[in-house]
C-alpha cells in the first residue's frame, strides 16, 4: 500500500511540475504572440499549423528584444526565412555587424605588385 501512495504522490508532482512549466511558457512573448496573431508569416503570407509551427518566429519590430508590451505592438510573426532576411536588411542598413562577423579587409595586397615584379626582373 505504501508503494501505491509513493507512486501516486510522484505522479502528482510530475503533473504539477508539467502544469507549472506550461504556465511559465505561456507567459513568454512567443506564446503570447501566437495567441494574439494568426499563424501566418507577416511578409510572405505562408500559413502555419501545429506541424510546422516551430518555423514561425516572433520578430521585434524595433529590434529591442527586451521591449515586450503585452499588447504585441512590438511583435510580428515571421517565418524563419523572412526573419533572417529582415535582420540581414537591418544589419546592412545600420552598418552593424552580425555577431561573429569579421571586419572587411581595407588593404590591397596587390597595391605594389607591379613595382615588385618590375624590381624582380632587373
Amino acid at each position: 500500500m505504501a508503494q501505491d501512495t509513493s507512486n501516486t504522490s510522484k505522479l502528482d508532482r510530475i503533473i504539477a511540475d508539467t502544469r507549472r512549466n506550461a504556465d511559465q511558457r505561456s507567459l513568454g512573448y512567443r506564446e503570447q504572440a501566437l495567441k494574439l496573431y494568426p499563424w501566418v508569416c507577416g511578409r510572405c503570407a505562408r500559413e502555419f499549423t501545429r506541424a510546422n509551427l516551430q518555423e514561425l518566429t516572433v520578430h521585434h519590430r524595433n529590434h529591442d528584444h527586451d521591449f515586450n508590451p503585452s499588447d504585441g505592438s512590438n511583435w510580428e510573426l515571421l517565418c524563419v526565412y523572412c526573419h533572417d532576411n529582415e535582420h540581414s536588411r537591418y544589419i546592412d542598413a545600420s552598418g552593424a555587424q552580425a555577431p561573429g562577423a569579421h571586419a572587411v579587409a581595407t588593404g590591397n595586397p596587390f597595391a605594389d605588385l607591379k613595382a615588385q615584379l618590375a624590381a624582380k626582373k632587373r
